[in-house]
């Protein structure tokens, strides 16, 4: 059985910084996809960053330049840096993985991963 555990989240003021961490055995599997999904208020769930396990990164354009995620492949962790922070990125975030073969674009696009943590929420006041 799969389990993600997310932590890091809070309140912070705009333009303060976050850095989420998500512990898993899964993330050092050989091949995987991993990412960081967020679902701010009245909103769909959106994947953020997404990594593959050679390190192949993708970002939303929301957050391009301002996250960075992070894999630590030897301790299980996934994390994410989170800089700039702006009203708009308040909301839950979920780190996420696939087993299935990386695909540019495809996670970025769809948010569809098979497994998903509890998540944590971020609340970005301005």
């Amino acid at each position: 059985q799969v389990r993600l555990v997310e932590s890091g989240g809070g309140s912070v003021q705009s333009g303060g910084s976050l850095r989420l961490s998500c512990v898993g055995s899964i993330f050092t599997d050989p091949e995987i996809s991993m990412a960081w999904l967020r679902q701010g208020p009245g909103k769909d769930r959106e994947a953020v960053a997404v990594i593959d396990h050679r390190g192949i990164t993708e970002y939303a354009d929301s957050v391009k330049g301002r996250f960075t995620i992070s894999l630590d492949k030897f301790k299980g962790t996934l994390n994410l840096q989170m800089d700039s922070l702006k009203p708009e990125d308040t909301g839950m975030y979920y780190c996420a993985a696939d087993r299935r073969p990386y695909v540019s674009g495809y996670y970025l696009r769809t948010a569809d991963f098979h497994y998903r943590g509890q998540g944590t929420q971020v609340t970005v006041s301005s």
